[in-house]
């Protein structure tokens, strides 16, 4: 796989029939391993062991519905209320991170209003915090630990 602009860990990946898998701790079952899933279990690892963020209240795969439409969060962090805090939008490290990704994400935030939305691709990782009363956000030089949220 990739080399990655995040904390290694102790990765656990198996074999099935001719595919690979690997473990993810938030849903805690074996995951195809692709490329976009390889980012999204180094980035939750990267939150949870380095900037201090309860497993219990990440959920990974989230599914949201838009009338008949069903849409699927990669990452979702929940406040103590398990209201959306934080929605986190990944891609493969081959994929460059443009306007769309952020217009996906926006498109989950109508929904959720979350005071933070964060895209990765691995290689690069952008933190937005949201201004609702001014209608604007802000970039964050860094991803926030868990306690200064």
């Amino acid at each position: 796989m990739f080399q990655l602009n995040l904390p290694p860990y102790p990765i656990r990946i198996q074999e099935k029939g001719d595919r690979h898998q690997i473990f993810d701790i938030l849903r805690r079952k074996w995951v195809a391993l692709t490329p976009e899933e390889w980012v999204r279990q180094h980035f939750t690892h990267y939150l949870t062991e380095h900037k201090g963020y309860p497993k219990g209240l990440l959920a990974n795969e989230v599914e949201l519905r838009i009338g008949e439409k069903r849409l699927r969060c990669d990452t979702l962090l929940y406040n103590k209320e398990l209201r959306p805090r934080m929605i986190v939008e990944y891609k493969a490290p081959t994929i460059q991170i443009q306007q769309k990704t952020f217009d996906q994400i926006t498109v989950y935030n109508l929904l959720l209003k979350v005071d933070y939305l964060i895209v990765s691709n691995g290689l690069h990782h952008y933190c937005c915090k949201m201004d609702y009363e001014h209608q604007s956000y802000q970039f964050l030089r860094d991803i926030p630990d868990y306690e200064t949220l």
